[in-house]
């Protein structure tokens, strides 16, 4: 499946994939928050404030995404990313997690963070592999089930 899929930039025909495919995740090992649904309802702010999202896509198929939340003075939060489970195991993390770094840097960013679970290893296995690094969070996080933060540090 990996090289069938495409990785493509959001658009608005594309909302609902977007929460759907974040909702699973949740659902699944944690509960929705009031950040989550905001964001989720409204990925065209995300757009409109600087962000970007990409989607991965099997044939007419979005089978996961992930986001870059403009936090200002070139902060970026890599946020969102979700691949359905029937996709699981294929690099369509990486691929996206690629889009994400790539979309950073073309964008002038200077910090990239993102928050997580210790329950989700998997993801914090991809995000080690791929430059980021366990730090202490600078302020409280907005998001109840978050207690590791990270910050990409490769080709800094």
């Amino acid at each position: 499946m990996g090289t069938a899929v495409a990785i493509i930039d959001f658009e608005p025909r594309y909302a609902t994939d977007f929460k759907l495919l974040n909702l699973e995740w949740l659902h699944l090992h944690f509960r929705v928050e009031p950040i989550d649904e905001q964001v989720l309802s409204h990925p065209e702010d995300i757009l409109r404030d600087g962000g970007a999202i990409w989607l991965a896509q099997h044939g007419s198929a979005i089978v996961g995404c992930c986001a870059l939340i403009a936090k200002g003075d070139a902060t970026y939060e890599l946020s969102k990313m979700a691949v359905t489970a029937s996709a699981q195991g294929n690099g369509l993390g990486r691929r996206l997690l690629e889009a994400a770094v790539k979309g950073f840097f073309e964008n002038g960013g200077r910090l990239l963070f993102l928050e997580t679970n210790t329950a989700l290893k998997t993801a914090i296995a991809l995000y080690e592999s791929s430059g980021f690094e366990h730090m202490k969070r600078p302020e409280p996080s907005p998001y109840e089930r978050a207690n590791v933060y990270m910050v990409y540090t490769r080709n800094r």
